[in-house]
């Protein structure tokens, strides 16, 4: 689905993969945040962190008209506090995604699937 936009030079179409990438970007530059998982199992999860790149299958784009909702689910730094990395993440989403697109955000849902020990 895509989020249609008019200016004086012409109409934008912005696509729910555009937003997920810039999504991506935002979340991985958080402080505490591993990586992004699938909201599948756990073995899954440690695949798909492993492999780094596919981000779509965990963060969900869903629209009514300018209205944007996310959903993450972002593998979270073992020893850090979980409550503070998941804030962080919705005020840092929030504000990528509303600068980048001029788009209003609905609801940013931040769901901490897994805990992992970084070196």
């Amino acid at each position: 689905m895509t989020i249609e936009t008019k200016t004086k030079y012409g109409s934008i179409s912005i696509s729910n993969e555009a937003i997920a990438d810039v999504v991506s970007d935002a979340v991985l530059s958080c402080y505490g945040v591993v990586g992004i998982a699938k909201r599948n199992s756990l073995r899954e999860t440690i695949i798909e962190i492993a492999k780094k790149g596919n981000f779509s299958q965990g963060i969900f784009v869903s629209q009514d008209k300018r209205n944007v909702t996310i959903d993450l689910y972002v593998v979270i730094a073992y020893d850090v506090k979980i409550t503070e990395v998941l804030l962080e993440v919705q005020k840092r989403v929030k504000y990528i995604v509303s600068k980048t697109f001029n788009l209003s955000i609905k609801k940013i849902n931040v769901f901490a699937h897994s805990l992992k020990k970084v070196n």
